[in-house]
């Protein structure tokens, strides 16, 4: 007879984006809620994503206005909700030859202004590349352009934001634990859970939600005894990066001939993004790599629009994430839905897949897995996190530049640049991370450029964090600049401390 060590009223399976909003608002409604990850939080594809908060303008092309204003409402609300993880971006389209018209982009721009009430952002516009900022960097032939709003996240920090959001709330969040197995057990489960040390307990839980992301199907078929209805399709999305091609603050999108968006953002201060392909993967679900072809593509677009020619030598760092889409009748991966599909099953102890998703959109899908689980728990409960910031957003109109100020009056001991960073990616906790410190001495240790022993224990202590990895590309983007072996030596300082 198995030996149940724990009880909850709902286990989430898959810590990614979804995964962690849908254990956010669980727990928020008075639920008793787990989350487990196999790995660390966000380490897939909620890491590898372009970054993104919009509305998809390219979705109008196949008519799909149900997700672009869905798309749009939510942007509106993760911009409120994490002032200091999302913050509004505007973007630059080049006009070519092989674009539609003028006068039709600017009508799909007006609609794209106008599915949802914007709060703060501005509308779109034409714009003279040869008189515009962002023309500066282009190839000259490009003479006119669009200019429109969207929005930028840090998207592995808002996966950590609303894991935290989830714990203070009463959830259990478990990192490097995967659920192994599932057995009914009269109306409930036993879900056996093993952490990366061999180590395993048994926990029994009302409901179960498979948010596993790209493992969405596989973990039905291999730890439950109903095997998955759906297999989605993997799409690979690849990015690289590479020093600064420009020195303002616009983004760019990008359309090939063949119809495939390519953007180039601004990052990390001293870098310029760009991405994403979409290609088919049949590989390794864990560790999906750019392809040589993959890289040579995004270095053709780059160089079909900016004047500066970019090779290989250029790139300073890859990225790769997969997207789990359910195949649409057409067999073009950029024409798939990226909208969401819920399959709930009632056919015994209930258990909810969540099929795809966008970034933009998790907090929605979010809710919407709870509204349909909390009836089914007998719980009677209301929609909360709309209105909600995220742990660090709580800023006074949502103002993010206003709250750095009064930051730098408090801190005015700390470099302005590693102010800024700290702000960005604490927001209001920003002081919880720097309890005790009054000088730069106290921030003990320098482990390595930029990165104190101070803001390493923090991250250990309240953001999940074990490893080099996690903290130098998830919790943060120290990894992107600093020198090679940089990841070993903070290992290192783990280990002995």
């Amino acid at each position: 007879m198995t030996t149940v060590t724990g009880t909850c009223d709902v286990l989430v399976v898959g810590a990614g984006i979804n995964g962690a909003g849908i254990a956010r608002d669980a727990a928020g409604r008075g639920l008793r809620t787990v989350l487990c990850e196999q790995h660390d939080l966000a380490s897939h594809t909620s890491s590898a994503s372009t970054k993104l908060v919009h509305g998809g303008l390219r979705y109008l092309e196949y008519y799909d206005f149900g997700l672009v204003r869905k798309s749009l409402q939510e942007r509106e609300v993760v911009l409120a909700s994490a002032p200091h993880l999302a913050w509004p971006l505007r973007f630059v389209l080049p006009h070519d030859s092989y674009l539609r018209p003028t006068w039709m982009i600017r009508a799909g721009l007006f609609l794209y202004d106008h599915l949802a009430a914007r709060k703060n952002l501005p509308g779109s516009k034409t714009i003279n590349l040869r008189t515009h900022p962002a023309g500066e960097p282009l190839d000259p032939r490009y003479r006119t352009g669009f200019e429109y709003s969207d929005g930028w996240v840090d998207d592995a920090r808002l996966v950590v934001a609303n894991a935290v959001d989830a714990m203070e709330r009463g959830a259990e969040v478990l990192t490097r634990t995967a659920c192994v197995g599932l057995q009914r057990d009269g109306g409930e489960w036993i879900a056996t859970l093993r952490a990366t040390d061999g180590r395993e307990r048994t926990l029994r839980a009302r409901l179960v939600v498979n948010a596993a992301g790209p493992w969405v199907a596989e973990f039905l078929d291999r730890c439950t005894p109903t095997p998955a209805r759906h297999h989605p399709r993997m799409i690979r999305g690849s990015h690289i990066v590479v020093r600064k091609l420009f020195h303002h603050d616009f983004a760019y999108i990008f359309q090939a001939p063949d119809g495939r968006i390519v953007f180039a953002l601004p990052y990390e201060d001293d870098f310029t993004l760009i991405g994403t392909t979409e290609s088919e993967y049949t590989g390794d679900l864990a560790h999906p790599a750019i392809a040589a072809a993959e890289q040579a593509y995004l270095l053709d677009m780059a160089n079909r629009f900016f004047q500066r020619d970019l090779g290989v030598n250029d790139v300073v760092w890859t990225f790769a994430g997969l997207r789990p889409l359910l195949a649409a009748s057409m067999d073009d991966p950029k024409s798939v839905t990226r909208d969401y599909v819920i399959e709930f099953d009632r056919s015994g102890p209930p258990l909810l897949s969540v099929y795809g998703g966008k970034l933009t959109t998790y907090r929605k899908l979010a809710e919407t897995v709870v509204d349909m689980l909390a009836p089914a728990l007998g719980h009677a409960s209301k929609s909360w996190t709309a209105a909600t910031p995220l742990p660090g957003g709580d800023m006074p109109d949502a103002d993010f530049e206003a709250f750095l100020a009064q930051a730098r009056v408090r801190h005015g001991w700390l470099a302005p640049a590693l102010l800024h960073r700290y702000a960005r990616a604490y927001g209001t906790r920003l002081d919880r991370m720097l309890a005790g410190c009054s000088k730069v001495t106290d921030l003990g240790e320098q482990v390595l450029p930029g990165l104190y022993a101070q803001e390493v224990i923090y991250l250990r202590a309240a953001e999940f964090a074990r490893t080099a990895q996690d903290i130098l590309f998830r919790r943060s983007k120290l990894g992107v600049r600093l020198p090679a072996g940089s990841e070993k030596v903070l290992d290192e300082w783990l280990a002995q401390h």
